[in-house]
């Protein structure tokens, strides 16, 4: 119990000890979120897996011009989910690899969902100040891309 105890008092109190232990922290908690993003990259697979063949099956059998377009733009959604959740997970393991974030790889991701976003949204339900915060948000997003791609580059 003593040395319990000592352990846990350098750690606190000496700093190379207790950026050690915040380290080894940061691992765990990684690799749980790795986890944990295999598992729902998993789930998102199956329900793709599962859409596909039920949205596609129903579609055939009754042909519609507008409920096809409707399947598609929610199927284009389903899998720009799986690709979030890849890039995701990229995310992590790049972490884990380098431990330092990745910024180009984080706004690939933000633009992908903000893609994900524009592809599934209903025109007819969405007001004129959304399409324009989506556009600032597409444009802001490929101006930080540019300036991070660059300065990368540069280095």
């Amino acid at each position: 119990m003593t040395r319990i105890f000592r352990k846990l008092t350098a750690i606190l109190t000496q700093d190379e000890e207790f950026l050690r232990a915040v380290k080894s922290i940061e691992r765990i908690v990684s690799k749980l979120l790795s986890i944990g993003m295999i598992l729902v990259t998993f789930i998102a697979i199956a329900h793709l897996g599962y859409a596909l063949i039920e949205k596609l099956i129903l579609t055939v059998e009754r042909p519609n011009n507008d409920s096809f377009n409707t399947t598609l733009f929610e199927l284009f959604g389903l899998f720009l989910n799986v690709l979030i959740a890849l890039e995701i997970l990229e995310n992590i393991t790049a972490y884990l690899r380098k431990h330092v974030i990745q910024l180009e790889l984080v706004i690939v991701t933000s633009l992908i969902a903000v893609s994900r976003k524009i592809i599934i949204l209903d025109l007819e339900k969405k007001s004129s100040s959304d399409l324009i915060a989506l556009a600032v948000a597409v444009f802001s997003l490929s101006l930080g891309y540019a300036i991070v791609h660059q300065a990368n580059r540069n280095n």
